[in-house]
C-alpha cells in the first residue's frame, strides 16, 4: 500500500517541476519581448529630438529633457522597484508598471504641448523602470545558479535587439508618419501582460515595513547626482551628496531600513558592484561614442548610422543565449575574460583605425558588441551569486541604477574630452587618421579601463575564487 501511494507523489512531483520548468522558459520569452520594445522606447526618440525641437520651437538644452526626464526616473524606479519585488508580487509590480508605462505613452501620443511631452515621458519611465528590475530578478529566482547564465543570456538578446532596432524603426516611424506615434508603439507591451499574470509564480509577500523616508532620500541623491553630472552642476553634486551622507544615516538607524547596511558590508557584491561601474562606463561608450564619430568625422546621416551599427548589435543578439550557455558551463570567469579581450581589440583598433571609411568602424565594432554582450552576461551573473535571497531585489535594483550612474558620468567625460578635440594632444602616434585623433584619444583611455577592470575582476573573482554567498566556488560551478 505505501508502494502504491508513494508513485503518484513522485509522479506529481515531477508534473510540478516540468510545470515550473515549462513556466520559466515561457517567462524568458515574454521578458525578451518586453525588453526588446523597452530598450527602443528608450533610445529610439533620440533621432526624433530635432523633429521635437522644431516643431515646439525649443533650445537644445530644453529638448534634451525628452531623454534626461527618462533616465532620471528610470534610474530610480529601477532601484525602488527592486526594493519592492522583496516585499510584494512579481505580477503586481509588472501590472502596476505596464499600466503606468501606458498611460505615459497615451499622454504623449495625444501631446498638444511639450510639457505633455515630458509628462509622458515621466510617467513612461516611471512604470518601464519596472523591466530591468524584472529583468534582472525573474533569470535569478526562476533559474538554478547552473542554468542562470543562459537566462540571463536570453535578456542580453532582447537587450541586443531592441538596440538595434531603435534607430531604425525610430527613424522609419518618424519619416513616414510622425514623432508621437513613437508613443502608440509602445503600447504593444501591454500585449505581454496578461502573460506575466499567467506564468508569475505568487510568491510569498514579506510583511516588512517598507522604509519611505529612506526610499525618498535615496531617489534625491540618484536624482540629484544625475543632474549634477547632466547639467555639470557643482551646487547639485553637492546637494546629491548631502542627500546620500542623511540616507547612509537613516539605513544606520531605522528598524527596516530601505538597504540593509549588511548588503554594503558584503565586499564581494561591493566589489563587483565597483568593477560594473567602471565596465558600464566603457560600455556605454561604444553607443555614444560611434555615432558621433561616423556624423562628425565621416559625415553620416542619423539614418546611415543607424545601418552601420546595425550588424554588431544583431550579432550581439545572435551570441548572447551561447555566450549564456558559456557561462553555465565553463564560469563567468570564462565569459568575462573574453569580453575584455574583445573589447581591448575593439577600443586598440579603434584607436588605430578612427576616421577610416564607415565599413571599417562597422567591423570594429562588431568586437565592441559582442564583448559588451558577454561582459552583461557575465558581470551580472557574478553579481546575482554574491547575493542571499532575501536581498535579490534590492542588490540587482542597485546594479541596475549604478550601471545608469556610470552611463551617465561617460557620456559626460566623454563629451568633455570631445570638446578638446583640436588640443593636439596625442595618445596613440599610430593612428592613421588625423581627422579622428579625438575618438582615437578617448579609445587609447577605454582600453586601458578595461585592462584594470580585468585585473580587478580576476583578482577578486578568477578562477579558484569564491563568488557565491554560502559556498567557494568550484571548478564546475564557477
Amino acid at each position: 500500500m505505501s508502494n502504491t501511494n508513494s508513485i503518484p507523489s513522485a509522479s506529481s512531483g515531477q508534473a510540478s517541476q516540468s510545470s515550473s520548468g515549462s513556466h520559466a522558459e515561457k517567462l524568458l520569452l515574454i521578458l525578451m519581448v518586453t525588453l526588446i520594445l523597452s530598450v527602443m522606447n528608450a533610445t529610439m526618440f533620440n533621432v526624433v529630438l530635432p523633429q521635437i525641437r522644431d516643431e515646439f520651437q525649443l533650445a537644445p538644452s530644453q529638448v534634451s529633457w525628452v531623454m534626461t526626464s527618462y533616465s532620471i526616473l528610470y534610474a530610480i524606479g529601477t532601484v525602488i522597484f527592486g526594493k519592492l519585488s522583496d516585499r510584494y508580487k512579481l505580477k503586481n509590480l509588472i501590472t502596476f508598471g505596464l499600466l503606468f508605462f501606458a498611460g505615459g505613452s497615451i499622454i504623449g501620443l495625444l501631446s498638444a504641448n511639450f510639457w505633455m511631452v515630458i509628462l509622458g515621458r515621466v510617467l513612461q519611465a516611471a512604470g518601464a523602470s519596472v523591466i530591468p528590475a524584472i529583468g534582472m530578478i525573474i533569470p535569478v529566482r526562476y533559474f538554478s545558479p547552473e542554468s542562470r547564465g543562459r537566462a540571463l543570456g536570453t535578456v542580453a538578446v532582447g537587450l541586443a535587439i531592441g538596440t538595434a532596432a531603435a534607430p531604425i524603426v525610430g527613424g522609419f516611424i518618424a519619416g513616414s508618419f510622425h514623432w508621437r506615434f513613437l508613443f502608440g508603439l509602445t503600447l504593444l507591451v501591454l500585449i505581454t501582460l496578461p502573460f506575466y499574470r499567467k506564468y508569475l509564480k505568487d510568491e510569498p509577500q514579506n510583511p516588512t515595513p517598507i522604509d519611505v523616508i529612506g526610499a525618498v532620500l535615496l531617489a534625491g541623491t540618484v536624482g540629484s547626482l544625475l543632474l549634477a553630472i547632466t547639467l555639470s552642476n557643482l551646487l547639485l553634486a553637492v546637494i546629491g551628496i548631502a542627500v546620500l551622507l542623511l540616507f547612509i544615516w537613516r539605513i544606520n538607524r531605522a528598524a527596516h531600513p530601505f538597504i540593509q547596511p549588511s548588503l554594503m558590508r558584503n565586499s564581494s557584491y561591493v566589489i563587483a558592484l565597483v568593477i560594473g561601474f567602471f565596465s558600464t562606463a566603457v560600455i556605454i561608450g561604444i553607443p555614444f561614442l560611434a555615432p558621433q564619430l561616423l556624423a562628425d568625422v565621416n559625415g553620416l546621416s542619423p539614418s546611415v548610422i543607424g545601418f552601420v551599427l546595425f550588424p554588431g548589435a544583431i550579432c550581439s543578439a545572435m551570441i548572447g543565449k551561447k555566450a549564456g550557455r558559456l557561462a553555465d558551463q565553463k564560469g563567468s570567469p570564462f565569459v568575462v575574460a573574453i569580453a575584455m579581450s574583445l573589447l581591448v581589440i575593439c577600443f586598440a583598433l579603434l584607436s588605430w583605425v578612427a576616421g577610416a571609411p564607415p565599413w571599417i568602424i562597422s567591423i570594429v565594432l562588431l568586437c565592441g558588441n559582442l564583448g559588451q554582450t558577454c561582459m552583461q552576461i557575465g558581470l551580472s551573473n557574478t553579481i546575482s551569486r554574491t547575493l542571499s535571497p532575501d536581498q535579490v531585489g534590492i542588490g540587482m535594483g542597485l546594479y541596475s541604477m549604478n550601471m545608469f550612474l556610470s552611463g551617465a558620468v561617460s557620456t559626460v567625460l566623454i563629451g568633455k574630452v570631445l570638446d578638446f578635440e583640436h588640443s593636439g594632444l596625442t595618445l596613440n602616434p599610430l593612428r592613421l587618421y588625423e581627422s579622428g585623433t579625438a575618438f582615437s584619444n578617448i579609445s587609447v583611455i577605454m582600453a586601458l579601463v578595461v585592462a584594470v577592470v580585468g585585473v580587478a575582476y580576476v583578482w577578486r573573482f578568477g578562477a579558484g575564487k569564491s563568488d557565491t554567498i554560502g559556498s567557494p566556488k568550484t571548478a564546475q560551478s564557477e
